[in-house]
């Protein structure tokens, strides 16, 4: 068993193809005694290591991204909203009942790696668990800032949920999602989604590690979701919302006791467009900024027709030497100061 996961192990991390891996088990195998029970094939390899691993779930998906099959759509075999069948078909009908199959591969597909038996198994851990509280027992604390715990949105967390904040071991997340192409040729429009989360309360030489950076979701491609990956993240916000209001009782390998663990988004991190997907707030357009919103300066170009953003001297310092340039910039100077960011409460409203 120690052979074939260090053997696993080796190849996801140098990218062994699967021939390559076969001959290597292929190799050994003809270099231990006759009576070894080392497997030969990749796929007697996985069955080994099958009662170890973690589950997943494949959750079919409607391909215009309507609705998952799951819950009340679970036994159906077409899309109760635009009438796309459930699984693929031969010819690009719509929405009659002869597009319409029982069964075969589906158009699109979810796949969810749940997360709550994961922060099990980091906790059963002893390492891990210690690791895991490091921004409390071991962090550096001279007022320079180093890691999230260190900013004052840690701070206020605290303050405003101090159940939350008493309890060391609960997870403050950051949650990263962006396209990408899983077939590495950028002259495919292939695009399948990923979402990550990392885990801060560890330090800042082990939060960005691979082996703590959790993969909970991939979305099938060949188009992305969009706006639609709210429908997709249902999954996962089903089991953070149980991490946050209830809990769920895990065992910490370290102290050798039991205690109920919670946890929350601390943050998102993606790029621009990908923030337009997250949050619903347009990023294009004449009030693209999320700061300015409706102040936002913007200039329609003449002939290009594109809308480009300006004004952006507002946001220095007001003895800023950059505010009296003209001929660098627009041929103005900048007196104005920059708006004030909205709070939580005002976005919500």
């Amino acid at each position: 068993l120690s052979t074939v996961l260090r053997l696993m192990n080796l190849k996801a991390k140098y990218g062994w193809s699967y021939k390559s891996f076969i001959e290597l088990l292929e190799l050994l195998k003809l270099m231990l005694p006759k009576d070894n029970t080392l497997p030969d094939r990749h796929y007697e390899a996985k069955k080994v290591l099958y009662p170890m691993g973690l589950q997943y779930k494949k959750i079919h998906a409607c391909p215009n991204d309507c609705i998952l099959y799951r819950k009340e759509f679970e036994s159906l075999r077409k899309c109760p909203r635009c009438g796309l069948s459930r699984y693929k078909v031969k010819d690009d009908g719509r929405s009659s009942d002869e597009d319409v199959v029982d069964k075969g591969p589906p158009a699109k597909v979810l796949w969810y790696l749940p997360i709550i038996p994961r922060f099990k198994r980091l906790f059963a851990n002893a390492t891990d668990a210690m690791n895991l509280t490091w921004h409390a027992d071991n962090r550096k604390c001279d007022g320079m800032l180093r890691h999230p715990v260190d900013s004052p949105q840690w701070k206020k967390i605290d303050g405003l949920f101090p159940h939350f904040g008493s309890e060391a071991r609960n997870l403050r997340l950051g949650l990263a999602s962006d396209g990408m192409n899983p077939f590495g040729n950028l002259s495919t429009n292939h695009s399948s989604w990923s979402v990550l989360l990392s885990i801060y309360n560890l330090s800042p030489w082990l939060c960005m590690k691979r082996k703590y950076v959790i993969l909970c979701m991939m979305i099938a491609g060949p188009k992305q979701s969009g706006n639609d990956i709210d429908v997709y993240l249902s999954p996962l916000i089903e089991d953070l919302r149980i991490l946050w209001e209830e809990g769920v009782d895990v065992f910490d390998g370290y102290h050798q006791q039991s205690f109920k663990l919670q946890a929350m988004i601390f943050c998102t991190i993606n790029d621009f467009p990908a923030y337009e997907n997250l949050s619903g707030y347009s990023v294009k357009g004449h009030h693209a900024c999320l700061i300015c919103e409706k102040q936002t300066s913007y200039l329609q170009l003449k002939h290009g027709k594109k809308t480009v953003y300006t004004r952006h001297r507002k946001f220095l310092k007001p003895n800023h030497p950059y505010r009296r340039l003209k001929k660098a910039f627009n041929g103005c100077q900048e007196h104005e100061i920059a708006p004030t960011p909205l709070t939580g409460e005002q976005v919500y409203e």
